[in-house]
């Protein structure tokens, strides 16, 4: 450790002398009050330190302190269900402890309890050998969470004690011996946030991620392990989207940033998550999602933290086995704040202000999703699925910040105003997103439904683009001009619009369809078109076809809001419209 001087204080930047040896990355304490800063750079002899707390009041000549270590989280049971902020203080242990709604400075705690009692059940026993990423033994950790206790990175050797028993998560639970040395290991663990957590293998996603959401799921699917980002302007709902796909998906854990986001925002993810019930396991959510909350009035610095606190979290259980989803609303605040600290450090600006290395800063985030092999001899495999909303000022995504990101995703689903100001929600643009998992996805889909999957899905979208095309002839010479065929072209688009892709995120079953139900629904709706295309061929006028099936194609709408228990209903509506329009054809020909 070395103490050094404050020379001068720019906002969230302090700048000070004397740290020698000190290093890039390294934890400090600023001034009396101990305020916790990190060194982001050393230049002859001065090094730069950005605070993670409101740096009011302090000058120069006041002392810097070095801690000698980098950031870093703890890691042990007792982080889920958890609130913590961008540097991973449990905010309310912190209200507690100040008795004060607002963040005071200085104020030193541990992330987790050091006090509590968990009941520790041995997965090995003396005399194995064991190595990093080997279960030593399980936790339950919340009701539906078993944590799996694992050898830390860089430590290997021979068991010489273990035990069952309730242990805090400093007390020791196992003593290993390597080359003479005795090692005791307990269930706390560090890890610095901007260093990845090693591992075997990263894999080849192959199994898609289910969010529930039909847009997403049919048109766009993201994999397992895969990235994909939210782009949209103001009100467009980014961050309903995310909730969705938090609530939803089928992982195992969730981890949720609400980076530089409004107060109200992430209250309203408190109170959803901790009501809503799992549908997985009808707990509450919150007993396999960890929060971090750095709003926008907290410390601007705390943004730049709080990705790779969280992204470090969801690492350390990915290297359980589990599939993690992390959430990042919104990585254009933590590239506000790059920007902010860039330009007190005076660096040379790249685009509208960010700092040139912007890019890749964003790659080194996204990279650290992915399926792996963990470390350990049981062939654990986990994901960690990142998936990010972008803010760009006025809904402009040529903007830095979205460009660097879809550089580095491979999905983009574009949310699109207009289609927001219609009440159409999810405010997806199905002619801008695209997903570049689609390949192998639906090859995945096509072995479980029989090789249909692709084919409606490219069928629905020829009819949506197909749509686009004909509305601008409609516009012109108006839509008598239409042969029928077109005019029923128009018919399908919009109930592949409005009954598929439109989507209430409050209906109690509409929130969430299943992959089977997702494909029935669209299924239907393509099976009207086939076989009103044919009535129309052989002879059935097209006014005919659609006053004949008013109440057939409501039917075919309501058809969304049925439950997942009542699929059937789904599969013999099927036989009902082609029985439907048969009648039309056959009347038609008798007339």
């Amino acid at each position: 450790m070395a103490i050094g001087k404050i020379i001068k204080v720019s906002g969230p930047l302090v700048r000070a002398t004397g740290l020698q040896g000190a290093k890039i990355h390294e934890l400090c304490k600023v001034s009396e009050k101990g305020l916790i800063g990190e060194i982001i750079e050393i230049k002859k002899g001065i090094a730069s330190i950005q605070v993670y707390e409101e740096t009011s009041g302090v000058g120069p000549g006041e002392i810097v302190e070095s801690t000698g270590a980098p950031l870093s989280v703890e890691l042990a049971p007792g982080l889920l269900g958890q609130m913590f902020d961008g540097i991973q203080r449990p905010l309310d242990q912190f209200m507690a402890q100040t008795k004060s709604d607002y963040l005071e400075r200085g104020v030193s705690i541990d992330a987790l309890d050091w006090q509590k009692k968990w009941t520790f059940v041995p997965k090995k026993a003396v005399g194995d050998v064991v190595s990093a990423g080997d279960i030593l033994g399980v936790v339950q950790e919340t009701s539906v969470i078993e944590h799996r206790v694992l050898v830390p990175n860089g430590v290997s050797g021979t068991i010489q004690a273990i035990k069952a028993g309730n242990y805090s998560i400093t007390e020791p639970i196992c003593y290993l011996e390597e080359n003479g040395q005795e090692k005791t290991l307990t269930m706390l663990q560090r890890w610095p946030v901007r260093i990845p957590r090693p591992n075997k293998q990263k894999l080849k996603p192959g199994k898609p991620l289910v969010t529930g959401q039909r847009v997403v799921d049919t048109f766009f699917p993201v994999a397992k392990g895969g990235s994909a980002a939210v782009p949209g302007p103001f009100g467009a709902g980014k961050t309903v989207v995310q909730h969705q796909i938090a609530k939803w998906s089928d992982v195992d854990i969730v981890v949720y940033v609400g980076c530089g986001e409004r107060g109200n925002e992430m209250k309203d993810v408190i109170n959803e998550f901790s009501e809503l019930v799992d549908p997985k396991t009808g707990k509450s959510l919150m007993e396999r999602t960890v929060l971090i909350a750095n709003t926008s009035n907290m410390p601007v610095a705390a943004r730049e933290a709080s990705i790779y606190t969280g992204i470090t979290i969801a690492e350390y259980y990915r290297d359980m086995g589990y599939d993690v989803a992390i959430m990042a609303d919104s990585t254009s605040r933590w590239a506000e704040a790059l920007r902010e600290m860039s330009g007190r450090l005076q660096e040379i600006p790249g685009d509208e202000g960010y700092p040139a290395y912007l890019g890749s800063r964003i790659a080194e985030y996204y990279e650290r999703a992915g399926r792996y092999l963990t470390l350990g001899n049981d062939g654990r495999e986990g994901s960690i699925t990142a998936i990010g909303a972008v803010s760009p000022a006025g809904g402009d995504i040529s903007e830095p910040v979205t460009q660097n990101t879809l550089r580095i995703v491979k999905v983009f689903w574009a949310l699109d105003s207009a289609l927001a100001q219609k009440r159409h929600f999810p405010a997806i643009n199905w002619t801008n997103s695209y997903s570049l998992y689609e390949g192998e996805l639906h090859e995945y889909l096509d072995e479980i439904f029989d090789g249909r999957w692709s084919k409606q899905v490219q069928q629905a979208m020829n009819l949506l683009q197909e749509e686009s095309r004909l509305e601008e002839i409609v516009q012109l010479v108006g839509i008598d001009s239409l042969l029928a065929k077109d005019r029923l072209t128009l018919v399908t688009a919009r109930a592949i619009r409005q009954d598929f892709l439109h989507q209430n995120a409050f209906d109690a079953v509409d929130t969430f369809t299943s992959r089977e139900k997702q494909f029935y629904l669209l299924s239907n709706i393509l099976t009207f078109h086939e076989e009103a295309l044919r009535g129309i061929e052989l002879g059935a006028y097209f006014n005919e076809m659609i006053q004949g099936t008013v109440a057939l194609r409501e039917k075919i709408a309501r058809s969304k809001y049925v439950p997942e228990a009542n699929l059937n209903e789904l599969t013999q509506l099927s036989q009902e419209i082609k029985g439907c329009i048969q009648q039309i054809v056959e009347k038609g020909g008798m007339e």
